[in-house]
């Protein structure tokens, strides 16, 4: 219970402190699901036997998700959100020829230097 033995500051800090490891247990929960049911690569089984690990073991079994599955989690991030700016991009007409353009004007106008229409100019290039 909160503020247990009166409104002392040590139970306060005790308390906000707990409030805060909850907070981010239920984030770091949410994170690890989310990235197990987005899985494709592994089995129905092998989600279920996470599922149950992360219920009976909860901080146990997040920690051995992603220490054993960080990476993966990161790379699917970056693909996801990389999927998500291609999709956006298609759908409100992006294209890179036209933010070169656009770049050139700026250039020309002496918005930008030389230097950062280069490095404009690669980073659209490569996207």
């Amino acid at each position: 219970m909160l503020f247990s033995g009166g409104f002392t500051f040590q139970n306060f800090l005790a308390d906000a402190f707990a409030i805060f490891i909850f907070v981010l247990w239920f984030w770091l929960f949410v994170s690890v699901a989310s990235d197990l049911f987005r899985r494709k690569e592994i089995s129905g089984w092998a989600k279920v036997l996470w599922v149950i690990a992360l219920i009976v073991l909860p901080y146990i079994g997040i920690f051995a998700y992603v220490l054993t599955q960080g990476g993966g989690m990161a790379e699917r991030n970056q693909a996801r959100a990389q999927q998500a700016r291609d999709e956006l991009r298609q759908a409100i007409g992006f294209s890179a020829a036209d933010e070169i353009q656009k770049l050139e004007r700026l250039k020309s106008a002496g918005t930008i230097s030389e230097q950062e229409y280069a490095r404009l100019k690669a980073r659209l290039t490569s996207a």
